[in-house]
């Protein structure tokens, strides 16, 4: 394949100094094809990451990556910029942007194939997004293999592939939400709020699929080994999940921070996209000062990919330490 590369590489050299030296002779329509296959060429599988958790072996797709500018437009909502610059400068971060990634999880337990939201789904293709289907086969699993799909909370990045074409892109999943997320999001009473947007995105993709959905509550089970924990806040019901299987323990934390570094370090600041901002600032410190001290491994849905890390207390925040062999011996 290097060989075949360096020769369409070479041939279109060669054709643009054909063009200097004969126009006549190039052919526009061979020259394009060229082009496209290079452009071809160029596209590159989603990021996945598999490993074992006991007897489940998990898989994280990368749905895609979103840089943002003006990090203190969406962190820090509380903060002076100066504060946000010098955070981020500390941890050799850029100041003037950010990078947003997301990374659906899903959980093979043996029984039942188990996927942790959908992502955004192929409307998002254009920027990039909305490869979880394509991460999901590169690991072998087809959207048929899917047996239960857990919604963690209904913002759009976590329900934006559940529904295709306005049919189930996973037609033999059955559903698993929040109760208390579902009752806040299908309220009529979210009309003419800034909440609206969001509900008709809800109503669209996740109420068509209610006849066929569970609803949890805190404490519940999806599966064995696998309960939900209700993480108010960044939501009115997001659910976060504890995940074990023959003494090794994962907690899968869904949108309780949204950085590693300003969400984790500076767990107090107000984040744009927490709906209570003061209930998302506390159920973050509730949560990560229970995994510190617990020192189990956490997966979060915009960590940097592979989204799995763990937490040390670390003033009044926690330092993010990103997953390497621990899962491996």
């Amino acid at each position: 394949m290097a060989n075949s590369g360096i020769g369409r590489r070479t041939l279109i050299g060669t054709a643009g100094l054909g063009i200097l030296a004969a126009p006549a002779i190039i052919n526009a329509e061979v020259f394009a094809q060229e082009k496209q296959q290079l452009a071809i060429d160029r596209v590159i599988p989603p990021d996945i990451h598999k490993f074992k958790l006991g007897g489940f072996q998990v898989l994280v797709v990368k749905d895609g990556a979103r840089p943002s500018g003006a990090p203190g437009e969406t962190f820090g909502l509380n903060q002076p910029a100066e504060a946000l610059a010098t955070l981020l400068s500390q941890n050799f971060l850029p100041t003037d942007q950010f990078v947003n990634s997301f990374s659906p999880t899903l959980i093979d337990t043996g029984s039942d194939v188990i996927l942790f939201d959908t992502g955004l789904g192929k409307a998002a293709h254009a920027q990039g997004a909305g490869r979880l289907v394509e991460g999901l086969a590169a690991a072998g699993y087809m959207p048929e293999d899917i047996s239960i799909i857990v919604i963690t909370h209904m913002h759009g990045d976590h329900i934006g592939g559940i529904m295709e074409d306005g049919r189930p892109a996973f037609p033999k999943a059955r559903y698993v939400a929040g109760q208390v997320e579902y009752d806040f999001w299908t309220d009529s009473a979210r009309a003419g709020t800034p909440a609206e947007g969001n509900q008709k995105s809800v109503l669209a993709n996740v109420k068509p699929l209610a006849e066929r959905m569970a609803f949890l509550k805190d404490g519940g089970e999806v599966t064995s080994g696998i309960t939900a924990m209700l993480a108010p806040g960044h939501t009115p019901g997001m659910l976060i999940f504890n995940i074990e299987s023959q003494g090794k323990r994962l907690v899968l934390t869904a949108d309780t921070a949204n950085h590693y570094v300003l969400s984790l370090q500076r767990p107090e600041w107000e984040v744009r996209f927490d709906m209570d901002k003061a209930q998302g600032a506390a159920t973050r410190k509730k949560v990560f000062d229970m995994i510190a001290a617990e020192k189990v491994a956490f997966l979060g849905y915009h960590m940097p990919f592979p989204a799995v890390g763990f937490v040390e207390k670390q003033g009044t925040g926690y330092r993010f330490v990103p997953k390497s062999y621990q899962f491996d011996i």
